[in-house]
Order: structure tokens, then C-alpha cells, then sequence
């Protein structure tokens, strides 16, 4: 069988024993959980200030466009996840679907995707804890508080929560995700007070003009300007839900809670986005807030509630590392699926007693802390989207290409109106994709062909297909 062609079998169950098999301890609160924590993050807290300088008020729009884009992959995910509960996400469903060439492309978008988001959140988080630093006077010189984009020498914040996540991550996957639970909800308290404290503070005259950069994309200064240019950077803030797919072998009951867990936590949050940047915008000029890197504490700082400000961003602090928890988690299934099947080296798949692949989760913390602590947030956010779009395409062609190929399958949950909703997801996505800058497709082109040029020399000889 050709390379190219040849496929994994679709199965309910992994057939995997000893060190290379996942254990399952997670139900459908902590995939919910896992969801949200992913969600709900880098996006509300740091991201709306950017994408508001790109739209203006049409960013809610743009909330809403990446949102409905993302629900139509979030049904093609849940149907793909509860039909093949493995680790691997939309690498496994492309691997059974489209061929193992094309899923070992998808499998190295991944890798780009969740190293990216990790460091993405990271830097985003070292934004809010720099604040804090300053604000409480602490010793510390501001050179080690910025990588070299932003004029100073290392984001030494942004490189410590990305190893501290990775130390979190090795005590073991049932701890991990009931911190991430807990920080959750700490999180959406947060949010809330933020939304009480803006309301009385609402001023309409905030949304005139409403689009003033237009709603379509056009790039100047090398950034993306417009609604679904902004529509495109967004696009970071909604994709949590995708790494619930990655803990699919390690969920109790995966046809009923991983389609909670991901339809749920995108229809929750989707609602958070649009009530939190109304709020926001109605508080304080876009051309304002949009220029501080934290936000939504600054909006409260305008509104003379510096207490209220110190709690958001203390909030922030203490919860946004659950969305690198949650990627980094997603990213080591990622790498542990690829390293069971042979694509990757074998010892990478090693599992501890606690059911945690120490070896890639290691790896992945060190690459993220490095990337963190040297690049700005908005380059890695649109290489990660890119990345994104991707795994979220081929997931929805290997949803339509099984109810072609496979109509009778049995599915715990079933796509409404797939041929609708399929379509409609992956033209979103590539009109997404071509809203990112050139510089990011042009990445994104490289890394892939140095990742098929890693495929042809190693993995497609030691593939336990070959």
C-alpha cells in the first residue's frame, strides 16, 4: 500500500497496551472544563484589546464570524471524537479518513498550533503579571519582563509559567484537570465582576463609527486590519475546544461526554466573548484600551476602580495558565499518538504509572518556553491560527468523506445538516486563512515542507503501517 493511501483502521477502542496506552479518568465536567479553561483565556484577556485596534467596535462582529466558523468544526470534531475516541485529534481522524501522508501534515500543524498557543498564553500572562510585578514595586528590571520585540532581553515571566504548567502536567491527568476545573471557575467570577462593574459605565457613542476600518480584510503595516481581519486573530481565542478531542482515549464515556464537553464549551464561551468586548467598547474608546496589553484591567483602571482592575488581573494570573495547561496537554497526545504509530520516534510514547507521557510533555514545555520568552504575542497567535485552520478542514473533509465512504457507521453523534454545515466550515476557514498576512502563510508553508521532508526520511519507512 502506498504511503500516500494507506490508512488507520476505525476503531471504538484502542487496542494499545503497557506504557503506550492512556488511562481513562476523565468525565464529562472535566472535558467541559477543559474546554472553557482553554477557551476563555489569552482571547478575552489580552486578544480583545488587539483585535479591537484592527476592527474597531465591529469586533464583536469578529467574535461572532471566528465563533460561527468554529461551531461548525466543533460538530464535525464531536462526531469525529465520539466515533474514534483516540488521542491525536484531528491528526487519528485525517489518519483513518484521508491517508497517512496527509495526517502526518495535519499531525505537524498541530505541533505547530499548541507549542504556538502555549507560548502565545504565556506571553499573554507575563502582560498581566508585569503589571502586578510593577505595580507592587518589586526588584525586577524590565529588560527581564519583555523578549527582544518589545525592547527588552527575555519574557522571564512568560518562560516561568510555561515550565511551571509543564511541572503541573507531570503529577498526572486527573489532578491536572481538577486544578484546571477549580481555575475555571475563579476565571468566569472574574469575568462577571468585570461585566457588573462596566455596565453602568455604558456609553452607545463608543460604536460610532461601528466598522471603521471596513468589514473585509486588507493588510497595511504588515497586520490584517478590518472585521475579518480581526475575525482572523480572534480565530485564536475560540479553538480550545479542538484539544478536548486530544483527551478523547482518556474520557470515561466518550460518545456521550466528549460531545458535551465540545459543543458545550463553544456555545458558553461564544456567549462570554460578546458580552465581555460589548462591555469593554462601551466602557472606553476601542482606539483607547486596544493600545495596553492588558486590557480589561486598564478599562477599569478609566473607570476609576484601580482595586477592581488589581482583582481582573489578578484573576488573570491565576487562571489563564489553565489555557497553556490545556494546549500543552492537547500538544503531548498530539506528539504521544504520532510516536505510538511509529511517525515519530517510539520512546517519545512512554507513559508514567500516573498515565502522563512525561517525555513529550517535557519537550513540548521546554520549545514553548523558549518561544515565549523571545517572540511577541500577535506573531505566534496568527502562526497558530494557521495551523488551526488546517486540523479544522480536515477534520471536516474526514467527517464528509466518511458519510460518503461509510454512511453506515454507527455514530454516538451525528453532524446536523452535514452537508451544509461541512461546506460551510471549511470555506470559513480558508477565507480565514487567507485573512492571516503573508508572512504568516509564508511560515506556515515552510515549516510544513521542512515537516514532509522530516516525514520522507523517518516516519514513512518506520510507520507501524509500512
Amino acid at each position: 500500500m502506498s504511503f500516500i493511501t494507506r490508512r488507520k483502521a476505525i476503531e471504538p477502542h484502542v487496542h494499545a497496551e503497557g506504557e503506550h496506552r492512556l488511562k481513562a479518568t476523565l468525565s464529562w465536567p472535566h472535558l467541559m472544563a477543559l474546554g472553557i479553561g482553554a477557551i476563555i483565556g489569552t482571547g478575552i484577556y489580552t486578544l480583545t484589546g488587539v483585535a479591537a485596534g484592527l476592527a474597531g467596535p465591529a469586533v464583536i462582529l469578529s467574535f461572532a464570524v471566528a465563533g460561527a466558523v468554529c461551531a461548525c468544526a466543533a460538530l464535525c470534531y464531536a462526531e469525529m471524537a465520539s466515533l474514534m475516541p483516540h488521542a491525536g485529534s484531528a491528526y487519528s481522524y485525517t489518519y483513518a479518513t484521508l491517508g497517512e501522508l496527509v495526517a502526518w501534515v495535519i499531525g505537524w500543524s498541530l505541533i505547530l498550533e499548541y507549542t504556538l498557543v502555549c507560548s502565545a498564553v504565556s506571553v499573554g500572562w507575563s502582560g498581566y503579571a508585569s503589571g502586578l510585578i510593577e505595580q507592587a514595586h518589586w526588584a525586577v528590571p524590565k529588560a527581564l519582563l519583555a523578549g527582544p520585540e518589545a525592547g527588552g532581553l527575555v519574557n522571564l515571566p512568560a518562560v516561568f509559567i510555561a515550565l511551571a504548567v509543564t511541572g503541573m502536567l507531570l503529577v498526572g491527568t486527573r489532578e491536572s484537570a481538577t486544578v484546571n476545573f477549580i481555575l475555571v471557575c475563579v476565571k468566569l467570577v472574574a469575568l462577571a465582576g468585570f461585566v457588573a462593574l462596566t455596565l453602568p459605565h455604558f456609553d452607545a457613542s463608543h460604536f460610532t463609527p461601528f466598522a471603521p476600518f471596513g468589514f473585509g480584510a486588507h493588510e497595511a503595516d504588515g497586520a490584517k486590519y478590518g472585521m475579518m481581519g480581526a475575525a482572523a486573530i480572534i480565530f485564536f481565542a475560540f479553538y480550545g475546544f479542538d484539544a478536548i478531542s486530544t483527551a478523547a482515549e482518556e474520557a470515561k464515556n466518550p460518545s456521550r461526554d466528549l460531545t458535551i464537553g465540545i459543543v458545550g464549551s463553544m456555545l458558553i464561551c461564544t456567549l462570554i466573548y460578546m458580552v465581555v468586548a460589548a462591555c469593554a467598547l462601551g466602557a472606553s474608546p476601542y482606539d483607547v484600551f486596544s493600545k495596553d496589553p492588558a486590557p480589561l484591567a486598564f478599562v477599569l483602571k478609566q473607570l476609576g476602580q484601580p482595586q477592581a482592575a488589581a482583582w481582573v488581573a489578578g484573576a488573570a494570573v491565576i487562571a489563564m495558565p489553565t489555557v497553556i495547561m490545556v494546549f500543552m496537554f492537547g500538544q503531548s497526545r498530539v506528539f504521544f499518538a504520532m510516536a505510538r504509530d511509529g511517525l515519530l520516534p517510539c520512546w517519545l510514547a512512554a507513559v508514567t504509572p500516573r498515565g502522563v507521557p512525561s517525555r513529550v510533555t517535557i519537550l513540548t514545555g521546554v520549545i514553548a518556553a523558549v518561544i515565549a520568552g523571545a517572540m511577541p504575542l500577535s506573531e505566534i497567535a496568527a502562526l497558530a491560527n494557521a495551523g488551526t485552520l488546517a486540523a479544522f478542514i480536515a477534520t471536516t473533509l474526514a467527517v464528509l468523506a466518511l458519510r460518503r465512504s461509510a454512511p453506515d457507521l454507527p455514530r454516538a453523534f451525528k453532524t446536523p445538516l452535514v452537508w451544509v454545515i461541512g461546506p460551510a466550515g471549511v470555506l470559513g476557514c480558508v477565507y480565514l486563512f487567507t485573512s492571516l498576512s503573508a508572512k504568516t502563510m509564508i511560515f506556515f508553508a515552510v515549516w510544513n515542507v521542512v515537516g514532509v521532508a522530516v516525514y520522507l526520511a523517518y516516519g514513512r519507512a518506520r510507520s507501524r503501517l509500512a
